[in-house]
């Protein structure tokens, strides 16, 4: 097994763009990450029938692209399905036996585009690693049996209930508001940190009460000082005058009083450890039914541990001990005008990878996301000291995954990952610009951390990027920054409109990235817009022309220094005043 640290394969905090099966079978090496979440791409929103159409094979395969679920039976579907049922074994069993059952369509298709994915993720995942599956519950029955045939059932733990919306208009079945998270270990020996989320108020009233002291004691409860069932060893022998095998039973004591007391405790016998709870306080004679059980403590642990109904509850504020929040508010979904919405329209909230991060991984550990779409998986990663990996086979993920990490953290983040597969050169950009031009504006707005634009359908307001930034301190108004991008042949005209729309947006600084060189009369009027003028009387040419090799050279768009242009600071408040610590959520 790898070291882990940096190695030639799977270099920690690397952005991979590319199909993720090629990258994982080309740079990852065997056993190395310790965590895995994938949210593959589905067909959710498209007519359940619709699925399991009989398809020929004759449709032309489409790229896969960000915003589209594409998974399609067509001729690549049918050669991935051919090329995993000729490996053997017991996913080629579940593939066959899906062919017969559904035959040839969308669901088969996305089958056998899973399938060698699922096979790659275990070759590359640690023996104590786990993964964590995100999908539609049209989808989930039939993805758990190739995740069955990879991992084996006896390393499924969970299927997680993810509360994804809070209502769904459904004239002839009830809403559909849920996702489903299939996670699974490699291996028996796995990494589980118990998470938790705290009390409820009313269950502190009713069950635990002050003390003299001021600590509240846990005051209701019955035996939790036995297990069902009898032995013929030292944990069914009478201790001051309580036999537990005379009711059938046997001393059963939490591990949780291991860190309670002296390390000599665990090498004691079940009774002399009742013995050493009772004088120390920690076990109690209740009068009431003559048997011993526990003195908790509320602050003993930090709250209940999450069970596998993840489901925001709305209007439930004020109702949990200890805080405003209300239940599992940090997995809650992102409405539609939530301000850490990224565009991406199956973005997951912050919260919900945190949970997973944390019960499944260690600080320094290695967190792979195949899908990694908008990058809430790196960014949950960073925020919890993980290294990661992230891999989309489009430049508009890999450009908004470098702007966010840019926006959140800081610059001090932008020398601390990689990214493979993008162009190096700027013949490597003109192939790109040549064969993808669409890959390619993605590709170079992500040079300068700016976002794409998001226009409104049909509207063409000449702006293809955007980023923003704050020069009069906290409160001050957004300042906008507006980028066109030209791949092909440049002229003044370009430079003048962009120079309109500078003035229609009322923007700050306007700049075109472009890949010739510009022209003498393209400097001139540029020259001729202006300066932008910051609060404190620095100069900022007002639009700028940026060519590829400049970018390439470490040329940057010419801002005032700010210090902090990181608008996700506000998407990510809940972290940043306190960082999660693992010891904050398990006991």
């Amino acid at each position: 097994m790898p070291a882990k640290g940096k190695d030639e394969q799977g270099l920690p905090n690397t952005l991979y763009y590319g199909d993720n099966l090629d990258i994982l079978r080309r740079y990852v090496a065997s056993e190395w990450v310790d965590l895995i979440y994938l949210d593959p791409p589905f067909k959710s929103n498209q007519n359940y029938n619709v699925l399991f159409k009989e398809k020929n094979g004759s449709k032309a395969a489409a790229q896969i692209l960000a915003f589209e679920d594409t998974w399609t039976w067509n001729q690549t579907a049918a050669i991935a399905y051919q090329e995993a049922v000729e490996m053997g074994g017991a996913v080629s069993k579940a593939l066959q036996a899906f062919r017969m059952m559904l035959g040839a369509n969308d669901m088969l298709a996305y089958l056998s585009m899973m399938a060698p994915r699922l096979m790659e993720l275990r070759r590359v995942l640690r023996s104590t690693g786990s993964i964590y599956l995100h999908c539609d519950p049209t989808a989930s029955h039939y993805l758990k049996m190739p995740m069955d045939a990879v991992f084996d059932p006896t390393n499924f733990h969970n299927e997680i209930i993810w509360r994804r919306t809070g209502s769904h208009n459904a004239f002839r079945s009830f809403g559909p508001i849920h996702d489903t998270i299939l996670f699974y270990s490699k291996s028996p020996d796995y990494i589980f940190n118990i998470v938790r989320r705290p009390y409820a108020r009313g269950h502190v009233e009713k069950r635990y009460t002050k003390g003299a002291d001021g600590q509240m004691r846990f005051t209701s409860g019955g035996n939790v000082l036995t297990g069902a069932g009898t032995t013929d060893g030292d944990s069914c022998q009478p201790w001051r005058g309580f036999e537990p095998a005379a009711k059938g039973r046997h001393w059963a004591l939490p591990k949780f009083y291991e860190d309670a007391m002296p390390d000599a405790y665990k090498t004691l016998k079940p009774t002399e450890k009742l013995e050493a709870l009772y004088k120390a306080g920690l076990v109690k004679i209740v009068k009431d039914n003559q048997w011993p059980v526990m003195v908790r403590f509320l602050d003993e642990r930090t709250g209940v541990p999450v069970q596998d109904i993840w489901a925001y509850q709305p209007y439930t504020e004020k109702t949990l001990y200890g805080t405003d929040e209300g239940i599992d508010a940090d997995v809650a979904w992102m409405g539609p005008t939530d301000p850490a919405r990224l565009g991406y329209q199956t973005q997951k909230p912050d919260g919900l990878l945190t949970r997973i991060i944390l019960a499944s991984s260690n600080e320094g550990d290695i967190v792979l996301d195949p899908f990694c779409g908008c990058g809430t998986t790196v960014a949950a990663a960073t925020l919890l000291d993980r290294q990661w990996i992230g891999i989309d086979i489009t430049h508009v993920a890999v450009n908004l995954i470098k702007y966010r990490l840019h926006d959140t953290f800081g610059l001090e983040v932008d020398r601390d990952y990689e990214v493979v597969g993008e162009p190096v050169s700027v013949p490597d950009a003109q192939q790109l610009a040549a064969e993808k031009p669409m890959q390619f504006q993605w590709w170079a707005l992500g040079l300068v951390y700016a976002r794409r634009d998001e226009p409104k359908k049909g509207a063409d307001r000449g702006i293809d990027g955007l980023r923003f930034f704050h020069d009069e301190g906290p409160g001050g108004p957004t300042k906008q920054v507006i980028f066109s991008v030209k791949a092909g042949k440049i002229g003044v005209g370009d430079v003048r409109d962009l120079r309109g729309v500078i003035e229609r947006e009322k923007a700050a600084i306007g700049v075109l990235i472009c890949m010739s060189e510009p022209t003498g009369p393209m400097e001139n009027e540029a020259a001729s817009a202006g300066f932008y003028k910051s609060p404190w009387g620095t100069q900022h040419p007002k639009l700028q022309i940026l060519t590829i090799e400049q970018l390439f050279a470490g040329g940057r768009v010419d801002l005032p220094q700010t210090g902090d242009e990181r608008t996700f600071r506000k998407a990510m408040r809940k972290h940043r005043g306190k960082k999660p610590r693992q010891e904050d959520l398990e006991f």
